[in-house]
């Protein structure tokens, strides 16, 4: 597949939805995760206070791995791309 012509704005609006796809579960876990840890820490803080304070801790660093799993996986799709040496089904 070849490159996309990010001159033409039609081809640019289709490659960034394809781009937005890329990678787009990894990135939405990463979110939830740290959104959980988030709650999580304010229940400790106000309800229960028993909680370990690494829960919170360990969810918003698996959040936070996520989104940057995600970042590398559409960084590394993007060069691929651009070199017109991938297409969608060769992401892993």
């Amino acid at each position: 597949m070849s490159a996309p012509d990010l001159s033409d704005p039609v081809q640019r609006a289709a490659y960034q939805r394809e781009l937005r796809a890329v990678a787009w579960p990894i990135r939405v876990m990463g979110v939830g995760l740290a959104f959980a840890g988030l709650i999580v820490a304010v229940l400790q803080r106000t309800r229960f206070p028993g909680i370990p304070s690494v829960i919170p801790l360990v969810l918003v660093a698996l959040g936070a791995l996520h989104m940057l799993a995600g970042i590398a996986i559409r960084t590394k799709y993007h060069a691929k791309r651009m070199k017109g040496e991938t297409t969608w089904s060769d992401t892993p």
